[in-house]
């Protein structure tokens, strides 16, 4: 079952620190530049072997394709060890 509109909107106001940190360490360790762009999301996932939570990381870089960096876990526990492991493309 998935939570409401407004336990949603809590929630994204409790992680507003935890949503900027992630970016600026995930912007450093991409070492993306003024014209790369990044999206850090968490979303609720109901499919059967995917986590409850899942952070997304969406990279853009300047005239290459958008990648999704998929993390299991909640963004406060996203680590740096994390963001290498899913920007190289391994299960985090």
């Amino acid at each position: 079952m998935f939570p409401s509109l407004q336990a949603l909107r809590a929630r994204a106001r409790e992680q507003a620190s935890a949503r900027q940190d992630l970016t600026a360490r995930a912007r450093r360790m991409l070492a993306l530049t003024d014209e790369d762009a990044l999206s850090v999301n968490e979303i609720a996932c109901a499919d059967p072997g995917c986590p409850d939570t899942e952070t997304v990381i969406l990279l853009m870089r300047a005239r290459m394709p958008t990648r999704a960096l998929k993390i299991g876990k909640p963004i406060e526990g996203v680590t740096d060890a994390d963001i290498v492991a899913a920007e190289q493309g391994a299960p985090a």
